[in-house]
């Protein structure tokens, strides 16, 4: 967690920031001002990102991108960094990813989200984007991975099977020594008032990051600027049959995060995190 506020940050609470590690993968999710020194302070080097995802171009998503992109440069990033960002705020990515004059020798390739549905698949699996509820274009995101097989030890040892030979299954035998194994999902879910998109991207999740600006007696403000409340997270994650919430994205006005947990409690009864900065929140381990 690089940054937890909303439009505000506060003394405890810098812009938004998010990076998941996954694998070998470093996705950097909606770098707001200050992304780079928060960097820093968690430990995150510019060489852990692979992906850069932005919801939407308001500044608290995205003012971070002219530091992050120029850090790539400086360190000489040596792989392939993908951008993703909704496709109506290109001349916006423009302006932010050439800010200012610098040596831009980094390999950032831009993929603009034209619509809902996937947007890239690789080892890590399927990422796919859905339409949001905001007051400009938004997008949240949701990665997939793909199912498996786990082994199972009496299995094995029935068909005297042990060591690097199971490395070399094959079907039918992998299947008669394995059960099948889900794969893991994580959604991204920023500024949006309810709607299809946000269940979409929430279903089955094992790990759902999500915004909560407002407390249940703000509710008719969250409507108004195109926001959730915390109750309507958890009634998001609870529908969904979510495994972890983590709640973010919080205004200023409110000054005792216990509040967030309480009121997401009274809807959600699995594992709720209230993300503080610098905070690291692990995703639940496979079932």
């Amino acid at each position: 967690m690089l940054g937890t506020s909303s439009q505000v940050p506060t003394r405890t609470r810098n812009h938004n920031g998010y990076l998941l590690r996954w694998d070998a993968e470093g996705f950097l999710f909606d770098p707001g001002d200050g992304t780079q020194r928060q960097m820093v302070r968690a430990g995150v080097a510019a060489t852990d990102i692979t992906r850069l995802f932005v919801t939407h171009f308001h500044g608290d998503h995205c003012l971070g991108v002219p530091g992050v992109v120029q850090r790539m440069s400086l360190d000489r990033v040596p792989h392939a960094v993908h951008a993703h960002f909704p496709a109506e705020g290109a001349e916006y990515f423009a302006r932010l990813r050439h800010a200012t004059a610098f040596h831009d020798v980094a390999d950032l390739r831009e993929h603009p989200v034209t619509g809902p549905g996937v947007i890239a698949e690789g080892a890590f699996g399927r990422l796919e984007a859905r339409r949001l509820d905001h007051t400009l274009p938004a997008y949240g995101y949701r990665l997939v991975e793909p199912d498996g097989r786990t082994m199972v030890p009496e299995l094995l040892a029935a068909h005297r099977i042990h060591g690097p030979a199971i490395r070399e299954l094959r079907p039918p035998l992998l299947d008669e020594v394995s059960v099948p194994r889900r794969g893991q999902r994580f959604a991204f879910v920023m500024d949006t008032r309810l709607c299809d998109g946000v269940f979409e991207l929430a279903d089955g999740a094992d790990l759902l990051v999500i915004e909560s600006t407002y407390l249940h007696v703000d509710e008719p403000l969250a409507v108004e600027y195109g926001h959730l409340t915390a109750r309507q997270a958890a009634k998001v994650a609870a529908e969904c049959g979510v495994r972890k919430l983590v709640l973010t994205h919080f205004s200023q006005r409110y000054t005792d995060p216990r509040l967030f947990h309480d009121e997401a409690a009274e809807v959600f009864g699995g594992e709720i995190a209230v993300a503080a900065d610098l905070d690291r929140v692990t995703v639940p381990k496979r079932r």
